[in-house]
Order: structure tokens, then sequence, then C-alpha cells
């Protein structure tokens, strides 16, 4: 099991911050080789399936989810998004949390648990640094497009 914090602050509003994170299909657009559908009606809410694809042809595996919490932030008051992950191959959770930062910028505290099947638990600290690494450049694109 591989776990992993990301922490930002950002000079956006903390709605903004929020939406930028929580748009399941603009998750596709940073990370590569990877396709996001949502199966369930929007708006996003606790129930919230979705899945990320990753991978080419045979060589893809898919990442099911589930959004157990969710609870949007207000105008001050933070927000924070638990996700189950229920794959063949990847299972653990995400939590998303944005909460207001210094100068009125936001906050945002990325937390992941990982266990990856078939890859033993000797690799986990491998596994945790790839992760962090893809996860980090996703976080920063996902805060720095509209």
């Amino acid at each position: 099991m591989a776990n992993f914090l990301l922490e930002r602050t950002v000079p956006l509003p903390l709605t903004e911050t929020w939406r930028r994170l929580t748009e399941w299909p603009r998750h596709a657009e940073v990370v590569p080789l990877t396709r996001v559908h949502v199966t369930t009606p929007e708006p996003t809410h606790e129930g919230t399936l979705f899945v990320a694809r990753s991978g080419l042809g045979p060589l893809s595996f898919a990442d099911p989810m589930e959004v157990t919490v969710w609870q949007p932030p207000g105008d001050d008051t933070p927000g924070r998004c638990r996700l189950e992950k229920r794959g063949r191959v990847i299972t653990g959770w995400a939590e998303i949390e944005v909460r207001p930062g210094p100068g009125g910028r936001t906050r945002v505290v990325w937390r992941e648990e990982l266990r990856v099947r078939f890859v033993p638990g000797v690799l986990d600290g491998v596994v945790k640094r790839v992760a962090r690494y893809v996860f980090g450049r996703a976080v920063n694109r996902l805060l720095r497009r509209a």
C-alpha cells in the first residue's frame, strides 16, 4: 500500500479551486493515456460513480471510483470529497480538501492510499513516488487550467 500527500496553495477562490479539482472528466485532460466516464447523472453527489481507464488497448485497466463524501465549500468554509477506488487493479481511496488559505488564496490537501494488485509490497516505495509524481503533475495542471 502506498500513501502520499500533496499540498498546494493557489491564488484562486475556494469554489473555483473545488470546481477545477472535482470535474472528473477534466482529469483525463491532464493524466496521460487516461479517459474518464461518469456513469451517474450530474451534479456530483455522494454515490456518484465514474471510471478512469488508463493505458493503451489490451494494456489498459479500469479504475472505478465512487464519491463517498461530498461536502462542497461555502464562501469561507472548507470543502471535502472522498473517493473510494474499487477496481480489480487499483484499490484504496483519495481525499480532496480545499480550505481558506493566506491572503485570500486557497489551500489544497490531496491524500491518497493506493494498492496495486500484482505489485509486491516491497515495491510500495516505488509506487508511492510514481503516484505522487503523476498525481502532483495532474493537480498542478488542473489548478492552472480554467
